[in-house]
């Protein structure tokens, strides 16, 4: 046999897991449901190793051996032979939310459960296996044991506030969970220290290990279930003059229709389509880590194929292959499946922004755009108006390529109009400065307003053909334009704006560019080719010889390998399942029939044409469906209840861990991405704001670089200015400034709002230094009149007198004798509202007399003097030898 023990962080608590190895093709598997403690599990572990040897008294023939040591069970498999337990052998945390880590996974270990005595060789199962082996878990795939990482932080602390009553009635407690050894003793969990928690079942769309985790669900105990998600985690912190804001972002792939560029296009016939991730943002205050306590915002937006029945043939080896349409819709039956999902995740409105071509002299991309309006057209005349499905399509490739148009502005625009219709997610409420002084933006904001802060309602749904290259950087304008609405709701800037080449923006264009080459990876087989710069026209020339490898590496990658990553996709997914008298998957001509479901079976239930959308959503609109509370959504929860003072929730021990040696080198707060040490420039000390607007010369990393960094500033700044200025418009952001030719000073030349440095000058190699005088405007933040009126100039004159008299008066007091004359002394009159006319005087601060108490006892404690315990001390410490040792 083989035992999985399993501990708490601390090691206090345990599981034991017994998976039996006799059966050929069969998974046995028990959990006893029992909580061991460390003593118990060690004489637990004893007594079989003492009962499994082969003779007694002989260590060195010991029948138990610790095989691998592991952070998780990915899942359980099995292709023709027994059956593999698939095991988390390496770990590093990417990101900390609320203190809950979230870890990435490094490296993996399969182990063959079945012993080598009853194994039933198949000549196939390597195959298989290699082809298994083939999806790279170390690549990003991520998980949390305390975070729910399948569903929103707005849905996830939505949750935590469902009203508890309604859930108590559904409360289910074995008897280990409700077991008190103190009850009799005054302790017990009805005193008012019992604490109930929620937990949710994961949204399936985007757990990918659902399928092999199947097996042992039911059996086991839910603390063995692990879920993992694909696609992008990072986290970067933001420096606010000290104040720690951590920006995170998070991507999750859909596992359903799941698979890679060419092979995987359009929709199933579930509504489920290619390439659909859902990127979410979210910004808190690190200085607070409690969910209850802290401040919390989100932002959601999505991205996913055109919903149709497309696909493109890769047969001819074409660069860009003809897209065709496979299947008639007349009733948009795919497209409404697909809105109907993401009405019950995300309510309404859902707004599409579609990039595709819309002028071609060969129609190509605009088939898709002529398709998508008809389905979004007949699906809304049964919607009510306010609820409508929203379509913005914009041609951004034809908008780049004109030298009149300025692509990030007018992506502003859009960005602007969806974050207002959409709203986003805070848990506070707005702060009492933006009900004083509110701004014009933020009167006009969408979503929800509730007691505890905004709720989003819709979200915004972009799409090019490959949604990678153009998807992403209108992704990074929506989210831009949200980030500054989320750090105006905490209270961090005075207006919902933010500007490009400040720290803030550019530590979050990093992260979204992290993100998308990522998820452009997993799905295009390259990075990505054109990135926020290139659409900014900054990027360098040597940027182009960069786009033209990943050009190629993707097609390399589409040619040649993306098959064989399709089966290994299908494989681990559970689409295809091995069986004997079947073919194989390397036998199937095309893998449509596995991914249609209706190509194999006839649906027995028909969807009507005109009420598209699943009965109960259009009530609760614009709120999700999956939000509200009603008993369908309670059948998802599971309630159990803790002890106040059990580990298990308790985030002080989790997060800081001080029963373990700490080293700061390792600290992952330290260690992450860092606004000052990492964007702000090294030679500006006058303001470290990370909002203020600096050159692309002054960053941190062009600073701390060498000269080639420094020279590829230097070309980013020529290519700013050689960009055309765009069409008589006053109001421009700070994009189009970099853009229209503005910036024309000398390479070498220091900004204004750098202190004097020396910069070596890229022409003539010669030095030179600018002494730079700072405006009281840039200082203080205010215009400074050149004079001071006379009252002003007189007030302080008389003040300096006094604190000049008041000095001879204190140095000359003890100076004086009977022989010196008086009328050298000057006698002042006090006319401050102290006591003594001395700017010295203070009022000690009072203590009240408990405090005075407990520092007398503190300091009796040191001499050794104890004071005797009351009854509430014995309580407490009774309490912790429970929770630490029983």
């Amino acid at each position: 046999r083989y035992f999985l023990v399993g501990s708490n962080p601390a090691e206090t608590k345990y599981r034991v897991l017994k998976i039996d190895r006799t059966e050929p093709k069969d998974l046995v598997v028990i959990d006893d449901k029992h909580v061991y403690t460390q003593q118990e599990v060690r004489e637990l572990l004893g007594r079989l190793d003492l009962g499994n040897r082969t003779k007694m008294g002989q260590k060195g023939s010991s029948g138990l051996s610790r095989a691998v040591s592991a952070f998780g069970i990915v899942g359980f498999v099995r292709f023709l032979e027994g059956y593999y337990i698939v095991l988390i052998t390496k770990r590093r945390k990417m990101a900390d939310i609320g203190g809950h880590a979230i870890y990435k996974i490094e490296d993996t270990n399969m182990i063959y459960i079945p012993n080598d005595s009853v194994r039933v060789s198949h000549p196939d199962e390597a195959r298989y296996l290699r082809i298994f082996q083939n999806v790279d878990l170390s690549s990003n795939f991520y998980f949390s044991y305390s975070y729910d990482l399948s569903h929103s932080l707005q849905y996830n602390l939505t949750v935590l506030r469902m009203p508890l009553e309604i859930l108590k009635t559904e409360t289910t407690q074995t008897r280990q969970e409700s077991f008190d050894i103190f009850e009799d003793e005054g302790l017990s969990t009805q005193g008012g220290s019992g604490v109930f928690g929620i937990c949710s079942k994961p949204y399936k769309k985007y757990v990918w290990n659902a399928k092999l985790l199947e097996a042992v669900k039911s059996s086991v105990h839910r603390d063995w279930l692990l879920y993992i998600i694909h696609g992008f985690c990072g986290q970067s912190k933001l420096l606010i003059y000290g104040r720690p804001i951590y920006v995170t972002l998070i991507a999750r792939r859909s596992s359903k229709f799941a698979g890679t560029r060419f092979l995987k296009r359009g929709a199933n016939c579930e509504g489920d389509v290619a390439n659909e991730v859902e990127t979410e943002q979210i910004l808190y205050d690190a200085s607070v880590m409690s969910f209850s306590a802290g401040s919390y915002s989100s932002y959601v937006q999505v991205r996913g194929s055109v919903p149709l029945y497309w696909s493109q043939d890769i047969s001819t080896m074409m660069p860009k292959p003809p897209i065709t349409l496979d299947q008639a819709d007349p009733y948009a039956h795919v497209a409404a499946l697909h809105f109907d999902q993401m009405l019950q995740r995300f309510g309404s409105p859902i707004i599409i922004l579609n990039l595709v071509k819309e002028r071609e002299k060969r129609k190509h991309e605009r088939i898709l755009s002529e398709e998508l309006v008809a389905a979004v057209t007949y699906l809304n005349q049964f919607l009510p108006p306010e609820h409508a499905i929203i379509y913005i399509p914009w041609d951004m490739a034809k908008y780049t390529k004109s030298k009149l148009c300025n692509v990030l502005d007018r992506l502003n625009v859009i960005a602007e109009s969806v974050v207002k219709k959409t709203g986003f997610f805070v848990n506070r409420p707005d702060s009492y400065c933006s009900i004083l002084r509110p701004d014009e933006k933020w009167n006009e904001l969408g979503g929800c307003v509730v007691s505890t802060g905004r709720l989003q309602t819709g979200v915004l749904r972009t799409n090019c053909v490959d949604c990678l290259d153009r998807t992403n950087t209108a992704q990074f304008m929506v989210g831009k334009c949200a980030l500054a609405y989320q750090l105006y709701s905490l209270g961090l800037i005075d207006k919902p704006n933010l500007q490009f080449d400040t720290d803030a923006v550019r530590l979050f264009e990093e992260l979204y560019e992290d993100h998308g080459d990522t998820l452009s990876l997993q799905y295009g087989g390259s990075q990505l080719v054109h990135r926020v710069k290139t659409y900014r026209k900054i990027a360098p020339w040597t940027q182009h010889s960069k786009d033209i490898m990943q050009t190629l590496s993707r097609y390399y990658s589409n040619a040649f390998s993306d098959a064989d990553r399709q089966d290994s996709i299908n494989l681990f997914l559970g689409v295809f399942k091995p069986a004997e008298g079947k073919p194989h998957l390397w036998e199937l001509p095309t893998d449509f029939y596995l991914h249609h479901k209706n190509t194999l079976s006839l649906s027995q239930t028909r969807q009507s044409y005109t009420y598209w959308w699943t009965t109960g959503v259009l009530k609760h609109l614009p709120l999700p469906f999956d939000e509200v509370t009603c008993a369908e959504n309670r059948r998802k929860l599971t309630v159990k209840k803790f002890h106040k003072f059990e580990e298990e929730i308790d985030i002080h021990n989790e997060f800081f861990r001080p029963y373990e040696l700490s080293s700061f080198d390792e600290t992952f707060c330290l260690a992450m991405t860092n606004s000052t040490r990492d964007f702000m420039p090294k030679n500006v000390g006058i303001d470290p704001s990370p909002f203020t607007v600096r050159k692309p010369d002054e960053t941190g990393k062009s600073v701390l670089g060498n000269k080639n960094n420094r020279e590829e500033t230097v070309l980013q700044r020529k290519t700013a200015a050689s960009a055309p200025p765009p069409p008589s418009e006053e109001a421009v952001s700070s994009s189009s400034e970099d853009d229209s030719g503005t910036d024309k000073e000398d390479e070498g030349a220091v900004s204004q709002r750098s202190t004097p440095v020396k910069v070596t000058d890229t022409g003539d190699n010669t030095k030179i230094t600018e002494n730079v005088v700072q405006a009281t405007k840039d200082v203080y933040g205010v215009n400074l009149s050149d004079i001071p009126s006379e009252d002003d100039l007189a007030i302080y004159a008389r003040f300096v007198q006094l604190g000049q008299s008041q000095h001879k008066q204190d140095k000359g007091s003890q100076q004086f004798c009977s022989k010196c004359p008086l009328d050298k002394v000057i006698n002042l009159i006090p006319i401050s509202s102290f006591s003594q006319d001395n700017i010295y005087e203070v009022q000690p601060p009072r203590a009240d007399r408990k405090s005075i108490e407990i520092f007398h006892a503190h300091i009796q404690a040191g001499r050794g003097n104890m004071q005797p315990l009351g009854r509430d001390d014995f309580l407490m410490y009774r309490e912790y030898i429970r929770n630490r040792y029983m």
